[in-house]
């Protein structure tokens, strides 16, 4: 190649790079102020649910089910989020890499077994909305 395709070929490259750390890594919309979880960390599963239905998530805050799929359901978000609960999808969870958290309607899943009860209130920061 000559030396300006190569430099065409560098400027792309580094384009690519700016787009992707300018749209990786933000903070979205708060879907709630509060969830209630098992534990003040939410590190503990609530229940055990199974999906009846496909879900695709519409960005990335929520995950994408498949039915048939076992979720374990670590919040559920209160107020005007009170739709939405925050869990793992069960291959994710105890898999080699680690899980991927995220939100999904509860209409889409049927709880089927409780691990803790869900009531402590907990309040959500940035964090629990943000992308990578």
């Amino acid at each position: 190649m000559r030396g300006t395709a190569w430099g065409a070929v560098w400027a792309g490259l580094i384009l690519c790079a700016l787009l992707g750390l300018a749209w990786g890594g933000r903070q979205m919309d708060k879907l709630a102020d509060k969830k209630l979880c098992a534990d003040p960390e939410c590190n503990h599963p609530i229940s055990i649910a199974v999906a009846r239905q496909d879900y695709i998530a519409p960005d990335c805050r929520f995950i994408h089910i498949q039915r048939g799929q076992v979720i374990y359901v670590f919040s559920k978000l209160k107020g005007r989020g009170q739709l939405f609960w925050g869990g793992s999808v069960q291959g994710d969870y105890y898999g080699v890499q680690p899980a991927r958290l995220g939100y999904f309607p509860s209409s889409v899943v049927q709880e089927n077994q409780y691990l803790k009860p869900g009531k402590t209130e907990v309040k959500t920061n940035k964090w629990d909305f943000y992308c990578s």
